[in-house]
């Protein structure tokens, strides 16, 4: 009998499948078997997450790593690559452009996505206290554009006055995710 793993198979709807016993292997391009592979492990990583997004997070990371080293700037995306990051790691809904209140809805809960570039020398996001969010992720990219995430409860950051009121990523006591 054959032991079915993650080297020989895919998981799907609680069970390990076989390739052979669904396609053969002969007539079908490689790289079909290796996207649907790759797309899988993905769903596991990222149970929540609309994987059909992990590809632009990618290449959005990848423009902007390459932009850098080529010309030493750097583009603006890195709020985008923020949102993709909260969309795919955590589940988050992202809402549409420009909406006001939040970025997203993460299930009753309104998200603020506050991103640091790997420009940002200080480390820190300025939030507004009148946001109407119950959570804030604050992403980091650094400077060798690798990506984590933060998220914390609104009340955790007691927000106090009308300014915004910066936040640094280490004083910020939460669990990292990384993507």
């Amino acid at each position: 009998m054959k032991i079915l793993g993650p080297d020989n198979a895919f998981w799907c709807d609680g069970e390990w499948i076989d390739w052979d016993d669904i396609i053969d292997p002969d007539e079908v391009d490689p790289s079909v078997l290796r996207r649907l592979e790759r797309e899988d492990r993905m769903r596991q990583a990222f149970p929540k997450s609309d994987i059909r997004l992990v590809p632009y997070f990618q290449n959005l990371l990848l423009i902007a790593r390459s932009f850098h080293e080529t010309t030493g700037r750097h583009l603006a995306v890195y709020g985008d690559i923020g949102e993709l990051f909260g969309a795919i790691v955590y589940g988050i809904k992202l809402n549409r452009t420009y909406a006001q209140g939040s970025d997203g809805r993460l299930g009753p809960d309104h998200v603020e996505i506050k991103t640091i570039a790997p420009h940002n020398g200080t480390g820190q996001v300025a939030v507004r206290p009148t946001g109407n969010f119950n959570k804030l992720l604050v992403v980091r990219i650094d400077r060798d554009f690798e990506v984590r995430g933060k998220m914390v409860d609104r009340k955790a950051l007691r927000l106090t006055g009308k300014g915004p009121a910066r936040r640094s990523w280490d004083a910020i006591d939460a669990p990292t995710q990384k993507a």
